[in-house]
């Protein structure tokens, strides 16, 4: 199984079926997505917890550099797959993966130093205020990492953000060891806990109450020396949580061609430093895709990295409408294009090798993981 041919038939295996365009519904598409599963586990060294936190990536790698690049062996997939687990207690496990088809019956480098832009034109971006919307679903599921990225409630302890929120691709950062997951409340003006919001104790202002993590997982793709310049490809990781969180969260699923999505959009919403404290929803096209990412022009600055970008489809076997998670928001590119520049904001792709990962990883058993 180690040939290219094996590899091809292991990236479009997670065949899709998408309705017939006479139907006027968006609708999610079907996909059987491959099997990863745990093979080995082997300790490893403490990690030093010396890295800073960056809160964006910078890559000069842009769709035509990333559309050119060779298609990686399927040796190369499963190294890239292979995880590393961090745990509160500061011990860390590397994992090897298998992939498998089963059948119906069963830190990119800076390039040239520019000031940066992630704000096109007019600045898109809402703030969200308010218990009404903060607390309500979907921006509930928003939450704020302590080394201040942004996450995504994707289970009743599961958290999903970008890789180097916790690694900087060479290094665990500081604050990693006891990383805590941030969820918005009333903060009450009579200073009681606001567990029960009620119309005669209107919120003063929002608070954070925080929840430590147990464990993290990273996957090796984004660990330099390992994956080189596709690390971006890989800038995802898991948190789990010590405790239930108790709100709403948003399911994952595969992420549909672009041409597929509701008016060609993407949404997403996260802790932009630039207005702290808030949370900052915003949506926009598509420019550009490649396997891996997605490529776009939303506003965004420093801080929003590791937020959940989703849509809003139709769920034909459930007949009602739903939102997904399909990729993770990763940082900024300033790209040479013919000598002049052009930048985009980059969100890694939940494809169907990603997909099988993470549920795996939040549920535990491959066959729960089997439609994306």
């Amino acid at each position: 199984m180690a040939g290219l041919s094996t590899l091809i038939l292991l990236l479009c295996a997670a065949k899709d079926v998408m309705p017939s365009s006479a139907h006027w519904k968006p609708t999610w598409p079907s996909y059987r997505v491959p099997v990863i599963l745990p093979q080995s586990t082997l300790n490893l060294d403490k990690p030093q917890f010396d890295a800073e936190a960056r809160l964006e990536v910078v890559s000069p790698c842009g769709p035509t550099c990333h559309k050119s690049s060779p298609l990686p062996t399927y040796e190369e997939v499963k190294n890239y797959l292979s995880y590393e687990t961090l745990y509160a207690n500061g011990s860390l496990t590397e994992t090897e993966v298998g992939i498998y088809i089963l059948s119906n019956s069963g830190d990119g480098s800076r390039g040239k130093s520019r000031t940066k832009r992630q704000i096109y034109g007019y600045d898109s971006r809402f703030s969200i205020f308010g218990k009404d919307f903060l607390l309500n679903y979907p921006f509930s599921t928003s939450v704020k990492l302590s080394t201040g990225c942004t996450g995504t409630l994707v289970a009743e302890k599961h958290v999903l953000t970008a890789a180097h929120c916790i690694h900087d691709g060479k290094s665990y950062v500081k604050g990693a060891q006891k990383l805590r997951v941030g969820f918005l409340k009333p903060k009450l003006k009579d200073g009681s806990k606001g567990a029960n919001v009620t119309n005669s104790a209107m919120p003063e202002k929002m608070k954070f109450q925080w929840i430590r993590v147990k464990r993290t997982h990273v996957p090796k793709g984004w660990i330099k020396g390992n994956a080189n310049d596709i690390g971006m490809d890989y800038d995802y990781a898991l948190l789990e949580l010590k405790k239930p969180h108790k709100r709403k969260f948003m399911k994952i699923g595969v992420s549909p061609p672009a041409r597929h999505l509701p008016g060609g959009r993407i949404h997403f919403s996260g802790y932009d430093n630039d207005r702290p404290g808030n949370l900052v929803y915003r949506f926009c096209d598509v420019k550009d895709e490649t396997y891996d990412l997605l490529y776009q022009q939303c506003d965004a600055q420093p801080g929003a990295s590791g937020s959940g970008v989703y849509v809003r489809m139709w769920k034909r076997q459930n007949h009602k409408w739903e939102r997904k998670i399909i990729g993770i928001f990763s940082g900024h590119q300033w790209v040479d294009m013919n000598g002049t520049p052009q930048d985009f904001n980059v969100a890694v792709r939940i494809t169907p090798l990603k997909y099988a990962q993470i549920c795996y990883w939040i549920k535990g058993n491959y066959l729960d993981c089997r439609e994306g």
